[in-house]
């Protein structure tokens, strides 16, 4: 499917139907009627609360060693270093073998990353270059195992439900988020922080469980992309001729790389701003948590992906932070969380979702990797960069960096996406708010001159 190169364009929608030809179930939670995304559904959700379980502890880990917000951004670009360098190959190892097959092998390295790490945490020896270490490991496993993730959807939920499948996969780890950072807190302050990296390690086994059970004449089959010379190319030559992929793309990139940095910001606000401990700090990160679940289930209702609710929801995103940024008192800075994290989500979503279904399938691998390589590859640039502005001029600055960043891309690609899809913004008043819509310019007429 492939949608118009205008900012008002949304992929083009047939009847739903099931793979027995009857028609599809349509509803928030619609793509968990099928067997194959139910057990994927559940899997991941475990791992996920490993996951964030394991995000919290780790910066939290990493200050404690150092005292730096510095220190956990280089966390951070360390564990999307790889993506930024090897992404591109990640998509195209996607593409050419079976993805059920890959993501066994890849999402047992992860566990064993995180089983790494708790015992040298556990055992009393481990040093800030473990960790260092272990998140490079980290986003090495991830190369491969991102795309395969995003483009496996596909096979097992069918083009209808694709849309619907990527919502609830945000909702899912959203979901996580609210549980695992709360968790985090209680094991680091109750019995330290191994244990939380002990739970995580052993959280893989459930997704490892859900793909072996998996029944693989039920999934979606999708021609393979044979070995051979310039495939990274061809990938490459086909987003840029698409203008409804590119700038999507470049949007969630500017947005990845400079506005979610919140592992730097929420540490630092908690350290030096509100002076609280890591309980709070959790708490911060759950409150951020319920705004992302909230955003990815109003998502899952959504019929349709239009890019101008992409560029809107961008410049709200970067609206939101700043006001973060200026917020004189905590509680009024934890309530912005919440819809921080509702907008965020709803352009991660809107992106993803709107890239998927405008990608022919045979190409969904490469293009997903060059999509995950720009949103999070960008993280080794803004992570030390934002991480370099936050120590040297404090939290405040640092987050309203992110959110001037985020706000200024969205502003410029609405304007490059109204231009090519001969659009126009207009601004009007509507049940007592104002009103931001891109419509067509209407040529002026040309006057009849007399004879």
């Amino acid at each position: 499917m492939s949608t118009g190169p205008g900012a008002d364009s949304a992929p083009v929608h047939k009847p739903a139907t099931t793979r027995g030809g009857g028609k599809a179930r349509r509803g928030t939670f619609s793509s968990l009627s099928i067997r194959n995304y139910r057990l994927f559904f559940t899997g991941a959700i475990v791992s996920n609360t490993g996951t964030w379980m394991a995000r919290i502890t780790q910066d939290w880990l990493v200050l404690s060693l150092t005292g730096s917000a510095a220190a956990v951004g280089i966390t951070t670009a360390l564990q999307f270093l790889p993506m930024l360098l090897f992404g591109l190959y990640g998509g195209v190892i996607a593409d050419r073998y079976p993805k059920r097959r890959l993501l066994l092998v890849s999402q047992a390295a992860l566990g064993l990353c995180g089983l790494a790490l708790a015992a040298l945490t556990l055992s009393g020896q481990v040093q800030v270059w473990h960790v260092y270490l272990i998140a490079f490991l980290l986003g090495m496993v991830t190369v491969v195992d991102n795309p395969a993730r995003q483009s496996f959807v596909s096979e097992m939920v069918g083009p209808d439900q694709l849309r619907n499948a990527v919502s609830l996969n945000s909702a899912n780890f959203q979901s996580a988020r609210l549980v695992g950072p709360a968790v985090a807190g209680v094991l680091i302050a109750g019995v330290g922080s191994g244990w939380a990296f002990l739970i995580n390690g052993l959280s893989f086994l459930a997704p490892l469980a859900a793909l072996w059970l998996m029944r693989t004449s039920e999934l979606h089959k999708v021609e393979r992309a044979p070995r051979g010379k310039g495939q990274l190319r061809e990938g490459l030559r086909y987003v840029a001729g698409r203008p409804d992929l590119i700038w999507p793309i470049a949007l969630v990139g500017f947005i990845g790389t400079f506005g979610f940095n919140f592992p730097i910001w929420l540490t630092a606000f908690s350290e030096e701003v509100f002076h609280v401990g890591a309980g709070t700090y959790g708490f911060l990160n759950t409150l951020m948590a319920a705004g992302s679940l909230a955003g990815a289930l109003l998502a899952a209702r959504r019929g349709t992906t239009r890019l101008r609710m992409l560029v809107i929801a961008a410049g709200v995103f970067g609206v939101l932070e700043i006001m973060a940024a200026l917020s004189p008192s905590f509680w009024l800075f934890a309530l912005l969380l919440v819809p921080i994290g509702m907008i965020g989500l709803t352009v991660n979503i809107t992106a993803n979702s709107a890239v998927q279904m405008a990608t022919d399938p045979a190409m969904r691998g490469r293009v997903m990797s060059l999509y995950m390589m720009v949103f999070a590859g960008g993280t080794p640039i803004g992570a030390p960069l934002l991480g370099w502005v936050t120590d040297t001029y404090g939290a405040r600055v640092g987050f309203a960096t992110g959110g001037l960043v985020s706000l200024a891309a969205a502003a410029v690609i609405g304007l490059v996406l109204a231009r090519i899809g001969n659009l126009k913004v207009a601004m009007a008043w509507r049940h007592g708010h104002p009103s931001v819509r891109f419509v067509p310019r209407v040529a002026p007429r040309r006057l009849a001159t007399a004879a």
